[in-house]
């Protein structure tokens, strides 16, 4: 029995580039697709909203003279790639997904609208929201915040390359100790940076609760799903 009944899952751009360090790696590609399609077997409604830091980044794009706006867009562009690979893979293994886009583009994707994916959703189907919120100067943890709340989910899965939240980088900082859970009101006094200040704000008014965890590593998706303790939860 899943512990959730819908979720929005976050996937990170970044890890989709697995171990080549730019672009999709098949590999990494298609393991992300058969652990969605583990859980959506559990009967799981899965909207997905992917970033996409592996093709190109709007913010690092403005620091190197790209006009702000001009670079989101082309952000904006490299999640609708992702997502069409992330759909690709999943529907290459028998399980039916479809991508929306904030912008319209059809035929790449039809135009996003809440309820167009919910029914989506309900008929069984992974929908892949990409194209963030469709505006500049919002980054893709805002969208999937977004998102979340607009689909109705349970909780908003953040799958990342570490196994929930330290009270420090534990990359950097070895004497960093995990959270099992945390308020969203310690995350800011903290000062921990979970999500951007704007997509961590939308989920705190809207009572969305976060559960980050590592996606990297194979099963652990369905791990959360049964309701092992395996990350860290963010709540009210």
């Amino acid at each position: 029995m899943a512990k959730f009944k819908r979720i929005l899952l976050k996937l990170s751009g970044e890890s989709l580039q697995g171990e080549q360090g730019y672009g999709i790696d098949v590999n990494r590609l298609n393991d992300y697709a058969r652990q969605i399609k583990e859980v959506a077997d559990m009967g799981v409604q899965i909207g997905i909203v992917i970033g996409g830091g592996n093709i190109f980044r709007g913010l690092t794009g403005a620091g190197k003279g790209f006009d702000r706006v001009r670079g989101d867009q082309m952000g904006m562009l490299a999640t609708v790639i992702n997502s069409l690979g992330l759909c690709s893979a999943l529907q290459a293994i028998g399980q039916r997904a479809t991508v929306l886009t904030a912008i319209r583009m059809e035929p790449i994707g039809e135009l996003y609208t809440k309820w167009k994916a919910i029914e989506a959703m309900e008929r069984g189907e992974v929908v892949i929201m990409s194209g963030g919120t469709g505006n500049p100067y919002f980054t893709t943890d805002t969208g999937s915040s977004l998102r979340g709340i607009e689909i109705e989910a349970d909780v908003m899965l953040k799958g990342t390359r570490v196994d929930g939240i330290y009270t420090a980088d534990p990359e950097k900082d070895p004497t960093a100790t995990k959270f099992s859970e945390i308020t969203y009101d310690e995350i800011y006094n903290r000062g921990l940076k979970v999500m951007d200040l704007t997509a961590t704000t939308m989920c705190k008014q809207n009572d969305l609760p976060i559960y980050v965890f590592n996606m990297d590593i194979y099963g652990n998706l369905r791990r959360v799903m049964e309701g092992e303790d395996i990350g860290t939860l963010v709540h009210n």
